[in-house]
């Protein structure tokens, strides 16, 4: 059985785009997960999350890995982007949106070759 820490390190690296939040995307349990999951579907690009909520051992750990104590946490190709006040002004400036469509299409690639 593998750890929280390996768990964690897994969803990472398999999911390009990956926000960890409290709730879900269809039903934020925080404002703050609400603001920056809106921003991230305002990009209209796929991407996975992981409700803390349902996950305790996570919401735990999670913080100790990425060294970011607080959710949600937006991470993109394995890097943490950060949290709800950096990706709502990055949606703002017109970054986010980039760096999602961009690592989408990337990924999209990578999925027809395989």
């Amino acid at each position: 059985m593998s750890t929280t820490v390996e768990n964690i390190q897994r969803q990472i690296s398999e999911n390009p785009i990956l926000i960890y939040m409290k709730g879900t995307p269809q039903l934020p349990q925080c404002g703050f997960s609400a603001q920056t999951v809106q921003a991230l579907m305002a990009c209209g690009e796929r991407f996975a999350f992981v409700n803390v909520l349902d996950n305790p051992d996570i919401r735990a750990e999670l913080p100790k890995v990425a060294n970011w104590p607080t959710f949600p946490q937006l991470w993109v190709e394995g890097e943490l982007v950060g949290g709800c006040d950096i990706v709502v002004e990055m949606y703002q400036n017109g970054e986010l949106e980039t760096l999602v469509k961009d690592t989408a299409a990337k990924h999209q690639d990578d999925e027809s070759e395989a």
